[in-house]
């Protein structure tokens, strides 16, 4: 009986969880931490209108800033894709809007940070979905730009829905630490070192989770890891629950359709399949019907116009002759009854 999965957690905060996965195949962890990185679908800015910028920073510089900027997506489900939606560009339903106006009228430096994004349009007001994230202790967010005495950003951004696998600024880790064997009992690593392998390679604190290994022990060749430690670090968009949820549902989709299609895949063949045993059997009731008529035709064929006989091509008396030939009886050019015969 295989084992089931098992998770231990070891820290849990707001964007952080430290775990340890058990009991499953090395393939399979990675592939989760694969699927967390790139695939869990959030929202990030991904148009940007700017409509008065007098800022230092060109306007490509702070369309670029403006993508990486966090956004909540909590409600990202209520929220299609714009290739899935009937409108032409973008709307409510598939997309959030934001608006930021700056002005700076007084002689010192203005700090334009996220927190002056208002939502403009969305899927619903009480949805908790396209608000930028915030999370140093003055409540400003992220610094965009500064502004100097007259000098004006006033900005239009459409956030739609999308995943890393696209572009970075969909992902919702900030960074996902993965580490097993940290005693190297395996063998998967080469640590390079000038004089001391243990000091200049010091053992992680994943260590303390393991039996260090038995000095002179054989390798073993058939080992394999069984214990993933994951550190997974998030950017604010989605809680850390969250996104493992949604990476574990992303992976059972993903092998739901490559079952799917294995099966369509079998269906097609088993129908040429019987296509085939079909056709054959066609061809041997045609052969067997071919070779009844051939019977039929030796047996009953006497008088025809190939002649009679017990020939295929007929026996004697045809228009031919009768003669003894392979092709009847006597004929006009070989009659051994008459004597002025060629």
């Amino acid at each position: 009986m295989s084992k089931e999965p098992q998770i231990v957690i070891r820290k849990a905060g707001r964007d952080e969880v430290d775990f340890i996965l058990s009991d499953v195949e090395l393939s399979l962890a990675n592939s989760l931490r694969r699927i967390m990185i790139a695939e869990v679908p959030t929202l990030a800015i991904d148009l940007v209108e700017i409509q008065i910028n007098t800022s230092v920073l060109a306007d490509e510089f702070i369309a670029h800033r403006l993508g990486l900027i966090p956004l909540d997506s909590e409600d990202i489900d209520e929220l299609k894709y714009t290739r899935d939606c009937t409108c032409e560009d973008h709307c409510p339903k598939c997309s959030v809007t934001l608006e930021l106006k700056a002005n700076c009228e007084i002689d010192e430096t203005m700090n334009i940070y996220s927190s002056h994004f208002i939502i403009t349009s969305g899927v619903g007001n009480n949805l908790k979905l396209g608000q930028p994230i915030i999370r140093d202790p003055m409540r400003k967010g992220i610094l965009i730009c500064k502004l100097k005495k007259h000098q004006q950003l006033h900005v239009k951004c459409i956030a739609k829905k999308g995943i890393a696998k696209e572009h970075a600024k969909w992902s919702p880790c900030s960074a996902i630490g993965f580490e097993y064997d940290p005693y190297n009992k395996l063998k998967h690593t080469d640590y390079w070192y000038e004089e001391s392998v243990e000091n200049e390679w010091p053992k992680s604190l994943n260590s303390d989770w393991e039996e260090p290994p038995i000095p002179g022990e054989k390798f073993n060749y058939n080992a394999k890891p069984d214990k993933f430690y994951i550190n997974l670090e998030t950017t604010g968009v989605l809680n850390p629950n969250e996104v493992f949820n949604k990476g574990c549902n992303e992976l059972q989709q993903k092998l739901a359709n490559v079952i799917f299609e294995l099966k369509k895949l079998d269906q097609q063949s088993n129908t040429d399949d019987n296509s085939n045993i079909n056709g054959m059997d066609s061809n041997i009731n045609n052969t067997h019907n071919i070779n009844q008529g051939d019977d039929y035709s030796n047996n009953m064929g006497r008088r025809t116009q190939y002649g009679g006989g017990g020939t295929q091509y007929g026996g004697g008396e045809t228009q031919y002759g009768g003669g003894y030939t392979q092709y009847g009886g006597t004929t006009q050019y070989d009659d051994r009854n008459r004597p002025n015969r060629w």
